[in-house]
C-alpha cells in the first residue's frame, strides 16, 4: 500500500486504485479511474449514470481522523461536516447548479465520491490567457488593444458572476470563493488558443468546488462577503487587470440573481450593499494592521 493511503480505510485503499492529488488541514482528495461500484465494462455500455464524462475519472473526498481530538468528538464532527457538505453538494446539484455530479457519502467514514472535473482552475486559465496574449501583443506591437483583446476573458467571468448569483440565490453560501475552487469544463484548455484570431473562441463552463465550509444562510451580508473573498482572491492572484475581472463577475452576479423572480432585485441591491460595507470594514483592518 502507498503510503499516502496509509489513513484511508483498508476496504476502500484495498479495493481501488487511489492516487492522492492534495490534501488541505481538513481533508485528503483522491483520485481514481474507477466507479466505486459501477464496473468500468458496465459504464461503457448502457449503464446510463450522472456523470456528464466518465472517462475523466472520480474524485473521492476523505476527512481522516484528527488524533488530537476526542474519539467520540472527532467521529461526531467529522460525521457532521461530511454529511452537511454531501448534502449541500446533492441539493445544488439537482437545482441544476454548475457543481460536480454527487454520486456517494459514507458520513461514519468521512467519505464523498463525486465526479472529477477535467479541466483546469480558473486561476490557472487566466494566468495563461493573460500571458499568451501578453506573447502576441508584444509580437504584434498592439500596445493599444491590449483591453480590447483582455475582454475574450469577459464571458467566461459574466457565467462565473451567474453561477455564483444561483447558489446564492438558493440561500447557499460556499464559505471560501477563490479562483482555485473554480474549474472549467467542456475541454477547455490552458491558454486562449482562437483568442487572437479570426474564429469563434468557446467559452468553457465554471464549475464550483469544494463546499468543505458552505452553509445555509439567508443573510445578505454572509453572501457579500463570499463575494469579498473572490474578490480579495482576485486581487492577490490577477493584481494587475482585477478591477475589471472584479466588475465582470459582479456584472454576472446581478444579471443572474433570480431571473424573472419578483424579489430579486431586492435582495440582489441588498447583498451589493452589504458588499460596499464589508469592503470598507477591510479597507480599515488593512489600515490599523
Amino acid at each position: 500500500m502507498s503510503p499516502d493511503l496509509s489513513t484511508l480505510p483498508s476496504a476502500i485503499s484495498d479495493a481501488l486504485d487511489l492516487t492522492l492529488i492534495s490534501q488541505g488541514a481538513e481533508a485528503k482528495i483522491y483520485f481514481s479511474h474507477e466507479h466505486p461500484f459501477i464496473p468500468s465494462t458496465l459504464l461503457a455500455g448502457t449503464i446510463s449514470t450522472t456523470i456528464s464524462n466518465p472517462s475523466a475519472g472520480y474524485i473521492l473526498k476523505y476527512r481522516p481522523p484528527k488524533r488530537y481530538r476526542h474519539d467520540a468528538l472527532d467521529a461526531q464532527l467529522t460525521k457532521h461536516r461530511t454529511l452537511s457538505e454531501a448534502r449541500i453538494l446533492y441539493k445544488l446539484f439537482l437545482a441544476g447548479i454548475s457543481v460536480p455530479s454527487f454520486i456517494a457519502v459514507d458520513p461514519r467514514l468521512g467519505l464523498i465520491w463525486m465526479e472529477n472535473v477535467d479541466g483546469p482552475s480558473l486561476k490557472e486559465w487566466i494566468w495563461a490567457t493573460e500571458t499568451e496574449l501578453e506573447e502576441h501583443l508584444c509580437e504584434e506591437g498592439e500596445s493599444g488593444q491590449s483591453k480590447k483583446r483582455l475582454e475574450i476573458i469577459k464571458p467566461l467571468l459574466l457565467s462565473v458572476g451567474s453561477e455564483i448569483a444561483k447558489l446564492h440565490f438558493l440561500d447557499t453560501v460556499h464559505g471560501d470563493l477563490t479562483t482555485s475552487n473554480l474549474l472549467l469544463r467542456d475541454g477547455s484548455s490552458l491558454g486562449a488558443e482562437g483568442a487572437t484570431g479570426s474564429h469563434q473562441r468557446m467559452v468553457p463552463q465554471p464549475v464550483i468546488i469544494d463546499f468543505g465550509l458552505a452553509q445555509q444562510s439567508t443573510l445578505p451580508e454572509d453572501k457579500a462577503v463570499d463575494l469579498y473573498v473572490l474578490e480579495r482572491a482576485f486581487i492577490s492572484t490577477h493584481p494587475i487587470h482585477s478591477g475589471e475581472y472584479v466588475e465582470w463577475v459582479l456584472e454576472g452576479y446581478v444579471a443572474g440573481f433570480g431571473r424573472g423572480k419578483k424579489t430579486a432585485v431586492f435582495k440582489v441591491n441588498e447583498i451589493m450593499r452589504k458588499l460596499d460595507a464589508v469592503r470598507l470594514r477591510g479597507r480599515k483592518r488593512s489600515m490599523v494592521g
